[in-house]
């Protein structure tokens, strides 16, 4: 509440000081009337006025949304209905002879029902935005609940007097005035009910406080009464609705459009108190309506409100553990589970709102690579290497700025959105996270020095997220040719003699093509299978560029989702010109199990060249392990769809049995070096890979295999399929299918 009393806060203070005058008068005049009734009245007309003007100013503020402008725009004019209404009830109430039987004056009902109209058309016109039909269901009866209490209330102390008092003119105008209030009511709860993007969250509050004191007020009549016939509830209940609105004028002018960079915008409606106050009020009033009758009634009635308020306390209870739960789940499908930090999917969405930010904004992307963290795994295990990045994210963390964001994209990479700061604010940062990083981290009873090399995009508002992830990533890859712990900053220089930068080009002019090596049965006619579709760059400068030389780079900088992207059209659309029931397997990187619309689009692919899902084999390094989490889910996705499962390079990896028991497999892929392997009288790989194959019932291939006694080893061994330069090289498409059996060719 303290930056609401900052700056310029006269309508504030005068609102204020309106609705403390009131208090002592009214406080003054109960004791002994001394301060003449007029003036107690005079603040609720002036509130009006002080209201109408700051919202005037809040309609003025340049910075808000547009929707939101018009809104106080028109609450400014409803002051003038309501002050108007506020004089016309204050003559009336001085002037009649019996104040205590003067009910609501004309000039009231007419202003009031102008108002009211006006606060419905204000709130109806702005943006609710989208709601499930569940939603808007629950809404409406959250939003009903509360004016079913507002009609009780308003026929208690009003309705059934303007029932009793028997003019016809009055009872009609009284219960139209009540109908309008009501849907009134109704409006303003289903607003405050509603998700809200645009209004400020405090002064929505504010506004359902003046609400709760609009509907309140008047029921304190009684209790001014019996102090003095000339005192009204309308004399406080107003000056304060009038504060609060002021107060939410105030909150709105302060906030900035768009949800605040480091902070996950909550989507999801918020738990309301509305209805349950409601409840509370209608109980409140039916004891007091009862507490005179016989005990019997009074113990009955007061056991009905204990076991309303139990069953409302078990309801709001559950609310707050769905609550937890809900936000458990949000912070899980946003946060890496081994470092807490957030993971690919918020950072983007933090860059990218980072620049979608108004005007000309610095922003900096820092990517920071731990050097040989590999041998770290390699050498004393996944649990050390574990630790060491749980240590690093901690301590990257707790050298930024609170609105930095720090997330982790995967394996040993990190990466930092620096908002609002230009190359010497980055440079700053990044020597906060080199000194951070210098001391070893201790872990298991070693001493583990860190070496990270840290790759600076400088950015503005209005720049490509994807592009600048790029520039920092090779600024990343330069800086690892600097001893020790170092960071450079991406120039023009860099993109002109990178690999990464042709290879994108190449992605986009053509220059990658596909060769098929055929996959075929050990027996003697070593009959084809299928075949594994296999990526080439035809690079202008250096000729026919093998997988080798350009996917791991590739890897490192995220190129190898479109590249994966183009190698599974461009396969699915040869399979198609192919004999249908032909088999064909495809690589896929890890990275592309992480990219939430992979089984969508391979979907789609399928769909468009009208190739059966079961026609396909996706297969996964093995020596590129998957990360838990996202990519298991993906797995599944894929499974859903009828493709199968492959783990290529199977034994090179750290972690094939753990593998083999997680990941939902069809086929492994035994690889070369133990294919290869001179027999020594031991027990071989080989021989052990297809014991464990023929066990868990997954179809294993042999890969590389490059002459006949190796062919005729692994037939011995069991195996059934192979590949290799003993069979055939990888060959183009044409060729591929001149293979393929003459029936399936006919």
């Amino acid at each position: 509440m303290g930056m609401v009393w900052t700056g310029d806060s006269r309508a504030l203070r005068v609102s204020a000081g309106l609705l403390a005058a009131v208090i002592a008068g009214v406080v003054v005049n109960a004791v002994h009337p001394v301060v003449p009734w007029a003036l107690l009245w005079l603040p609720s007309v002036a509130g009006a006025a002080v209201l109408a003007v700051d919202s005037v100013r809040t309609a003025r503020t340049e910075h808000l949304p547009p929707p939101v402008r018009q809104f106080w725009k028109r609450i400014a004019w409803v002051c003038l209905p309501v002050g108007l209404g506020n004089a016309a009830q204050a003559h009336h109430l001085l002037t009649v002879p019996d104040p205590v039987h003067a009910g609501v004056s004309v000039g009231q009902i007419g202003f009031q029902g102008i108002a009211v109209l006006l606060v419905m058309y204000a709130l109806l016109r702005l943006p609710f935005g989208q709601q499930t039909r569940g939603e808007l269901f629950r809404v409406v009866l959250d939003a009903g609940a509360v004016m079913l209490a507002c009609a009780v209330y308003l026929w208690h102390f009003s309705g059934r007097y303007a029932l009793e008092d028997g003019d016809p003119g009055m009872l009609f105008t009284s219960l139209a005035l009540s109908l309008l209030a009501l849907l009134a009511v109704f409006a303003v709860a289903k607003f405050l009910l509603t998700s809200q993007n645009q209004i400020e969250p405090g002064a929505l509050r504010m506004i359902g406080i003046a609400v709760v004191i609009g509907v309140i007020g008047p029921t304190l009549r009684p209790l001014f009464v019996a102090l003095d016939p000339n005192l009204f509830p309308d004399m406080i209940d107003l000056p304060a609705l009038f504060l609060c609105a002021v107060l939410a004028t105030r909150r709105q002018r302060a906030a900035r459009p768009g949800p605040r960079r480091g902070v996950q915008p909550v989507r999801r409606r918020p738990f309301s108190f509305l209805p349950y106050l409601a409840v509370a009020v209608v109980d409140g009033l039916l004891i007091a309506v009862t507490w005179r009758e016989s005990s019997d009634r009074r113990i009955i009635v007061v056991a009905a409100v204990l076991l309303t308020a139990v069953v409302v306390l078990r309801q709001i209870t559950a609310f707050r553990d769905n609550g937890r739960l809900l936000r458990r789940l949000d912070h899980n499908a946003t946060h890496d589970a081994l470092t807490q930090l957030p993971n690919r999917v918020l950072f983007h969405d933090r860059l990218r709102r980072a620049l979608e930010s108004p005007g000309d904004r610095p922003v900096a992307v820092a990517l920071i690579d731990l050097d040989d963290f590999k041998e770290v795994n390699d050498t004393l295990g996944h649990e050390v290497g574990d630790q060491l990045l749980i240590a690093v994210a901690q301590r990257l963390a707790g050298c930024l700025r609170v609105e930095d964001t720090v997330a982790r994209l995967g394996g040993d990479e990190f990466v930092v959105v620096i908002d609002g700061a230009g190359p010497d604010a980055a440079d700053l940062a990044a020597r906060r996270m080199i000194d951070s990083l210098r001391a070893p981290v201790p872990v298991d009873g070693h001493e583990l020095p860190i070496r990270a090399s840290i790759g600076i995009a400088d950015g503005r508002s209005g720049d490509d997220p994807s592009l600048l992830l790029r520039q920092a990533d090779m600024a990343m890859y330069a800086a690892k040719a600097l001893p020790g712990t170092a960071a450079l900053h991406y120039d023009a220089d860099m993109a002109a003699t990178s690999v990464g930068a042709e290879l994108q080009d190449a992605i986009r002019d053509d220059q990658l093509f596909l060769l098929f090596q055929p996959i075929v049965t050990l027996d003697e006619g070593h009959r084809v299978l299928g075949a594994e579709a296999l990526v080439r760059w035809n690079h202008p400068v250096h000729g026919t560029l093998a997988p080798a030389a350009f996917l791991p780079l590739a890897e490192r900088t995220g190129l190898i989702v479109p590249l994966g992207r183009w190698v599974l059209r461009t396969s699915l659309r040869q399979l198609a010109d192919w004999p249908a029931g032909t088999l064909l397997n495809i690589n896929i990187s890890p990275r592309d199990l992480r990219e939430p619309d992979f089984a969508t689009a391979l979907s789609a692919l399928l769909d468009e060249y009208g190739v059966a899902a079961a026609q396909i084999t996706l297969e996964i390094t093995e020596s590129m392990p998957v990360v838990a989490g996202e990519s298991f889910t993906m797995l599944d996705e894929l499974r859903a769809l009828g493709v199968k499962l492959a783990l290529d390079d199977f034994g090179t990896g750290s972690s094939p049995l753990s593998l083999l028991h997680d990941v939902p497999l069809d086929e492994v892929k035994l690889d070369r070096a133990f294919t290869q392997a001179d027999p020594d009288g031991r027990v071989s790989v080989a021989a052990g890979v297809a014991h464990l194959a023929e066990a868990l019932k997954l179809h294993v291939v042999a890969e590389g295999v490059e002459t006949p006694q190796q062919a005729e080893r692994l037939r011995e061994l069991g195996y059934r399929a192979a590949q290799g330069y003993h069979f055939a090289r990888p060959m183009p498409a044409a060729d591929f299918e001149a293979l393929l059996p003459v029936e399936a060719r006919a």
